[in-house]
């Protein structure tokens, strides 16, 4: 296992981070708790649960988990978020300062933890101020409830309006976003990643093997089946395919990660969370898995350094394909310009 910085923080986490969606759902308390131990012991002591994750059952599990191995539990970066509904009230959700003061307490009982390493607003609120939302946090920072705040799932207009905020008040600034990436999905390279860098926030990929797709475990011509987000619901699966060019696209891509793998002697999960490891910004990519055989083959990823022809290759090739404004060929040439002048 590998360790970088979290974000732009002094706090030290593991390059791969334990999901734990599954948790209670996907994986009951047994499994879960056998994933958990597996992370630990390859190393990792980074995990991220959330409230809504089966309905609070996540973090509950992993609560009962961190009491019954207080020697780990002390190692470990506790990551959690807020925002969704966890209620009917019309208060039930979102980033003001009244529901994540209690989002925020009902997840320190549930993780039974007096403290959480990072808080992350699960989405953006566009009814509560900014203002409202960054002051709650600062002020959970303050008080020891938390060490650092992140985001997910933002826009970069969202990301560079936040982080200048926080600046202009003195409060804590964001450490994180946690946006989903992979090989199949780049479109936050357009602007995301460009604000993240921007605000020296760190990137924690969620899905960096697109629902599967990426692991070699669907074929051409043949509609997803058994235990996958898209064989329990291939209708809406099957829009993964989208039109002609994009199943080109997801088929080269795939074509490609094979390959690679091929030459490397490794799984393909192994390539493509390699791939999202050393793209600039990020710098822990979750895991989701849901059996300690999954998990296993994925922390191979850790150790594995991709040769500069083999990132090339897998960039090319999953290159996303806008139109030339403003984010074609021509829209990205216009960003820059050359210091002898002319075009």
């Amino acid at each position: 296992m590998r360790f970088t910085t979290l974000g732009n923080s002094g706090t030290v986490v593991s390059t791969q981070c334990l999901g734990t969606m599954t948790f209670g759902s996907e994986a009951d308390e047994r499994a879960s708790g056998a994933v958990l131990e597996a992370f630990v012991e390859s190393g990792g002591n980074f995990v991220d649960t959330a409230d809504v994750y089966s309905k609070g059952v996540s973090e509950e599990i992993i609560g009962r988990w961190l009491a019954a191995h207080p020697t780990e539990a002390r190692q470990l970066v506790l990551a959690t978020k807020g925002r969704f509904p966890m209620g009917d009230g019309p208060n039930d959700l979102g980033l003001s300062r009244r529901h994540l003061r209690q989002a925020l307490d009902d997840s320190l009982r549930r993780l039974g933890v007096e403290h959480i390493d990072l808080y992350q607003m699960h989405a953006w609120d566009a009814v509560t101020p900014i203002e409202e939302t960054l002051r709650f946090l600062a002020d959970a920072v303050t008080a020891g409830k938390i060490s650092y705040y992140g985001f997910s799932n933002y826009l970069g207009w969202q990301v560079t309006k936040a982080a200048l905020t926080a600046r202009a008040h003195g409060w804590s600034a964001p450490a994180t976003l946690q946006p989903q990436y992979n090989l199949l999905v780049r479109d936050i390279e357009h602007e995301v990643v460009p604000a993240c860098l921007d605000a020296g926030l760190g990137l924690l990929p969620w899905s960096p093997l697109a629902g599967g797709w990426l692991t070699g475990k669907y074929q051409r011509d043949q509609r997803p089946q058994g235990e996958s987000r898209l064989g329990e619901d291939p209708e809406r699966g099957m829009e993964a395919w989208g039109p002609r060019n994009a199943q080109e696209r997801t088929w080269a891509v795939v074509d490609a990660v094979g390959e690679v793998a091929d030459e490397l002697g490794v799984s393909r999960a192994q390539v493509a969370l390699a791939w999202v490891a050393a793209q600039p910004a990020v710098t822990s990519v979750i895991l989701g898995a849901r059996t300690v055989e999954q998990l296993t083959d994925n922390l191979g990823a850790a150790d594995l350094d991709l040769s500069a022809k083999q990132l090339q290759r897998l960039s090319e090739v999953s290159a996303p394909r806008p139109d030339d404004y403003p984010y074609g060929t021509a829209g990205v040439a216009q960003r820059d310009r050359n210091l002898e002048g002319g075009r």
